[in-house]
């Protein structure tokens, strides 16, 4: 049992209010490790601070982008998720204080903490891309990266007559790394089933070095992208898009030479980045992301701060596979701390990525720090398999929202 010293938070002059442990962000990171706090410590005096009274699950929306599902089943509110006991605090923090433990929000709150768990996700950069913002839901410009939009995706995709359609992918590192070309490969066999795949060029232009960074899953797809006949090009990263005359103009990041193409649809990932508020931070490293150990996912600084997710600096992808395994780590190690306790909980890097290849198809590619593939399953999962595409689209919503969040799992 907990002992009611270990709850207790001591008054401190100058805060509006003070917690035991701070969560920043309310996303999948910050509510799982939550979860699981209250689990292991009872009566625990948790705060979440999140300013959205929505969550999402984001994966599914490649599968609302190919038209699979609507995407309000993809949303809940924010207050179905907060665990029960812990404080949601509706507001959202703009500055970082580790020297003096305290967050300070957007409303000039000061909210100070013995712990701090930083987990508010990833930042996405529209305005990084000339006239995107302005192109962005018209004109054939659609993006599977954002609620709002997601819906416009199959529209643009059902509508298609043919003619050029770009998937692109950023050069910066992005949640759910293999999505971008997900939705390329759906489209594929949606132009397909209404007969204007003779009539398309697919492209896929990608500012990373390869289609994928695991070379056993990159043999296969590589070879999807042989077999639907995908103009894919790597290091050409999209600088500019004019929605008027339908160009997207892309740099090659090698050479620095500019090639505009003329597009009929235009699916955009914009480039990403840890959250301003973060980036301009004392728990930032010199590329912006929360500085952690990589085993322990304690800060290199200051030890009664944690870090997950995509805003973390873990070397890792940044999906919801990678927090599923790294939350439990998180959580031991800041138990022990409180509690005045060795851990040896280490995270290694783990993470998953259910690559979609077509309707019914999916490659579920799982491994750790050193690309080394980490398979859960007694068969070869570089090969494409209808059951691993229904794994994704049925089973792991419903672990999401039933297990993952509740920190069960």
């Amino acid at each position: 049992m907990v002992t009611q010293q270990v709850l207790e938070r001591p008054a401190q002059a100058g805060l509006d209010e003070r917690h035991r442990v701070v969560v920043v962000g309310g996303g999948n990171a910050g509510i799982s490790v939550a979860a699981q706090l209250c689990r292991k410590l009872k009566g625990l005096d948790i705060a979440i601070i999140e300013p959205s009274d929505q969550h999402y699950y984001q994966p599914l929306w490649t599968l609302v982008g190919a038209g699979v599902f609507k995407k309000k089943v993809t949303q809940r509110t924010e207050a179905s998720v907060i665990p029960r006991g812990v404080a949601w605090i509706r507001d959202a923090v703009t500055e970082f204080v580790p020297a003096e433990n305290a967050v300070i929000t957007a409303t000039g709150r000061r909210i100070g903490y013995d712990y701090l768990v930083v987990a508010p996700g990833i930042q996405l950069n529209w305005g990084k891309i000339q006239g995107l913002t302005e192109a962005l839901g018209t004109a054939g410009v659609c993006s599977n990266y954002s609620y709002a939009l997601v819906d416009k995706t199959w529209e643009s995709i059902r509508s298609f007559k043919g003619g050029t359609a770009i998937f692109t992918h950023p050069a910066t590192p992005i949640k759910c790394g293999g999505a971008p070309q997900k939705i390329a490969y759906l489209a594929d066999d949606a132009f397909r089933k209404s007969g204007v795949r003779e009539d398309t060029t697919i492209m896929f232009m990608s500012g990373q070095p390869n289609i994928f960074a695991v070379e056993k899953y990159a043999k296969t797809l590589l070879k999807v992208i042989k077999r639907k006949g995908i103009d894919a090009r790597f290091r050409e990263d999209l600088i500019a898009v004019d929605g008027a005359t339908r160009q997207a103009t892309f740099e090659n990041l090698d050479t620095h030479e500019r090639t505009v193409i003329k597009y009929d649809l235009l699916h955009v990932v914009p480039p990403m980045s840890a959250p301003d508020f973060v980036r301009d931070s004392p728990l930032a490293n010199a590329a912006g992301w929360v500085d952690v150990d990589r085993d322990t996912l304690r800060h290199t600084r200051f030890p009664n701060v944690f870090a997950l997710g995509d805003a973390s600096s873990l070397p890792t992808s940044k999906t919801g596979a990678a927090i599923r395994k790294q939350a439990p780590v998180l959580v031991k190690n800041l138990v022990a701390s409180i509690l005045g306790k060795p851990s040896d909980a280490k995270y290694d890097g783990y993470t998953a990525c259910p690559l979609v290849t077509g309707y019914g198809k999916l490659v579920m590619a799982e491994f750790d720090y050193d690309n080394k593939p980490r398979e859960t399953f007694p068969f070869d999962q570089s090969k494409e398999r209808w059951s691993m595409y229904q794994f994704k689209a049925r089973l792991l919503p419903k672990l999401y929202w039933w297990g993952i969040l509740k920190g069960r799992a």
